[in-house]
């Protein structure tokens, strides 16, 4: 009756714990970016009453004869299943699709999350929005390139920059009048912007030299005309079937920068795509890079490879980072951290970090964070496992009490 009663009370602690690791799933059911966790019984050691014995040649074997001592803690370990993406419409709430985690700065140790709420702080650092913990990342060197095989770092962002690009190439579309007499001419006017964001005006005149070529200069710059014997860009275009357009001469212009900007702003002309046919002039220019002076006016991270953009107010978009995700080869070994944080565990294996969408890690999704992947019905079930193992175990407790009465009452 002993023997029994303690078999029983194994069951009990156990089954207390099953429904503690029921209750923090439950508790947790809407918390972003958590793991549930699931519970693993095994038996305790059996008591051996009897070896059995193996066949002769006048008897077959016997089976041994055990009596098993109750029940233990297998393990408690999370379910890594992707959870769903819930849609936030925010640019910095961020989502993996895949086995990746996030990567932060805990001072002397890293932590490990799948919850991406991003904000910046009072220093422009990118930080966890709940724990104020830097997310880990690559900046943008100096010559524009973003090396991952040095250690991830926090990333900082300049959001106080402004930024503006010179011109530095036009490409031209259209037609030219093929009825046009040898001396005519056909005008067009374009926008030019300098170093400093400034906006010149540059006309362009096209001048019929023969039946299959035109002379091409900058006239006028700022509305100021150009001397011909001191043209900032020239050049002859020669078609064949008013097709096919063949570029001679220069094909760089050079227009006086403003004060303070640099001394001048030189592109190149792209005239590769116009023709020469019998239909109204409509020389335009289709495509032109420079920028106008501007100010930051957000953040935004791309999806699938979690890339860090600058945007600002003219349109310009600028890499200043990337952010650095990790893989374990046995993520069930991490520790909880608390935070919905995990920290490096004995049996989860170093951290492989790298970029999304390479190596396993999963990819990057932007305006999405990722719910708990606790399922309630599950877990409802678990509980009324738990509560009828318990009461199980309670009667086995009740009837041993019973019987060990009985036995007291033998003697009166």
């Amino acid at each position: 009756m002993l023997r029994s009663m303690f078999t029983a009370v194994s069951s009990l602690n156990l089954h207390q714990s099953y429904l503690d690791v029921v209750a923090n799933n439950l508790a947790n059911a809407n918390t972003t970016g958590y793991k549930s966790s699931r519970v693993m019984f095994h038996d305790q050691y059996s008591q051996l009453i009897s070896p059995g014995a193996g066949p002769s040649t006048s008897l077959g074997g016997i089976n041994p004869t055990q009596i098993g001592l109750g029940v233990k803690l297998g393990f408690i370990s999370s379910d890594f299943t992707q959870g769903m993406l819930e849609s936030t419409g925010r640019t910095l709430d961020l989502a993996i699709q895949g086995d990746g985690f996030f990567v932060y700065d805990q001072g002397a140790a890293r932590r490990y999350s799948r919850e991406g709420s991003l904000s910046l702080d009072s220093d422009g650092v990118l930080v966890n929005s709940a724990t104020g913990l830097k997310v880990q990342g690559w900046m943008v060197q100096s010559d524009g390139s973003v090396d991952t095989n040095l250690p991830p770092a926090q990333i900082n962002i300049d959001t106080d920059k402004a930024v503006a690009a010179a011109t530095s190439k036009v490409i031209f579309g259209g037609n030219l009048d093929s009825t046009k007499a040898v001396g005519d001419d056909v005008k067009t006017t374009m926008g030019v912007y300098d170093s400093l964001g400034v906006l010149h005006t540059a006309e362009v005149t096209f001048t019929r030299t023969s039946d299959t070529a035109w002379d091409w200069s900058v006239t006028k710059i700022d509305d100021v005309d150009v001397d011909p014997a001191d043209a900032n860009g020239s050049g002859t275009i020669t078609f064949t079937e008013g097709q096919n357009p063949v570029i001679t001469g220069e094909d760089s212009v050079t227009i006086p920068g403003s004060e303070g900007a640099e001394a001048s702003v030189s592109m190149t002309f792209d005239l590769t795509s116009l023709t020469m046919l019998s239909m109204d002039d409509g020389v335009t220019v289709t495509s032109q890079d420079g920028l106008p002076a501007g100010n930051v006016t957000g953040l935004y991270i791309t999806p699938n490879d979690g890339t860090v953009f600058l945007v600002f107010s003219n349109g310009f978009r600028q890499q200043i980072a990337q952010l650095a995700l990790a893989r374990f080869s046995n993520p069930t070994g991490l520790i909880s951290a608390g935070d919905t944080m995990f920290k490096q565990g004995l049996n989860s294996g170093d951290p492989e970090l790298g970029t999304a969408n390479t190596g396993g890690r999963g990819t990057i999704t932007s305006g999405y964070l990722e719910a708990s992947n606790v399922d309630m019905a599950r877990e409802f079930t678990n509980m009324i496992l738990a509560q009828r193992g318990f009461q199980a175990s309670s009667r086995v407790i009740t009837t041993s009490d019973e019987i060990m009465q009985e036995l007291v009452n033998l003697k009166r």
